[in-house]
């Protein structure tokens, strides 16, 4: 089985994926009671990395009571039917991103409320391991570095909550996968307009979810980003850098996500600023 990570997926930052080939998925020789393969776990299940077991070279972990520490939590897993032959982990691993962070988002929607280095992994079938049945694939919340405690399973949120982070979501999702090539606008003006327009949109949709939620604090954070939906649009429609770079700023600023808590606290959502987004926003 092999190692994926979706990184800061659910952040909307752009996918990147990082294989580590380390044997077969099934575990020999274990010599503890809740030695593992990672595909053996169920949605939900916590468990620790427990190195290599036996001597066939196979991932072991170790399953765990989720509020002792641990370094991950399964939200996902299926089986990858529907190719004869091993495609590949290039597109094994295209698969996993087509899920895994869906999976993740539904098991906790509200990216805010994970602890700071969580994010979204998978495990899926190697070359080796596929030649030997394995079709398996695990989606995880797991730490880049430590442990963790207590489930990420979010309790069910009301059509309110949901419809904030959806709309939310796809704004910084527009924001950081439409990144342009070039460093500044007079590079790649073009790029930065498409970037622009994406955001806009994203926003517009983002602001008619709102208007359903009738609270006062959501009312404030609806009126500011209709205002910075303005400037995304003025942007969008700009016909030279300097221009695009007025516009641009104050649009950047229009969304910086500190702008949003009061209305996360109204909600009853997480009002911690990753400190990932919180750091594009400062200065």
């Amino acid at each position: 089985m092999s190692l994926g990570v979706t990184s800061r997926s659910l952040r909307g930052i752009s996918v990147v994926v990082a294989i580590l080939a380390i044997g077969a998925s099934g575990c020999s020789g274990g010599d503890g009671a809740n030695k593992h393969a990672v595909s053996s776990l169920a949605t939900g299940d916590c468990y620790n990395l427990d190195g290599k077991s036996g001597g066939s070279g196979d991932l072991a972990v170790q399953a765990v009571p989720c509020e002792d520490p641990h370094l991950g939590q399964v939200v996902d897993e299926f089986e990858i039917d529907d190719k004869d032959s091993f495609p590949g982990d290039d597109a094994v691993a295209v698969i996993a991103d087509g899920r895994c962070p869906a999976a993740a988002q539904k098991f906790a929607p509200d990216p805010w409320a994970l602890p700071q280095g969580v994010d979204v992994f998978y495990y899926h079938p190697s070359k080796t391991s596929w030649a030997a049945g394995d079709r398996a694939v695990s989606c995880a919340y797991t730490s880049d570095s430590g442990t963790f405690s207590g489930s990420l399973k979010s309790d069910p949120l009301d059509a309110g909550q949901l419809a904030y982070l959806k709309g939310s979501a796809a704004v910084y999702d527009a924001l950081w996968s439409h990144q342009p090539e070039g460093e500044k606008a007079a590079d790649d003006l073009p790029g930065y307009k498409a970037q622009a327009r994406a955001v806009a949109a994203a926003l517009d949709t983002h602001l008619q979810a709102l208007q359903g939620i009738e609270q006062p604090e959501t009312g404030k954070l609806r009126a500011l980003l209709e205002e910075a939906a303005e400037e995304w649009k003025t942007a969008a429609s700009a016909d030279d850098a300097d221009t695009f770079q007025t516009a641009y700023d104050a649009a950047f600023a229009g969304i910086d996500p500190k702008k949003s808590i009061a209305a996360r606290k109204e909600l009853k959502l997480a009002t911690t600023v990753p400190a990932d987004e919180a750091e594009s926003w400062e200065g």
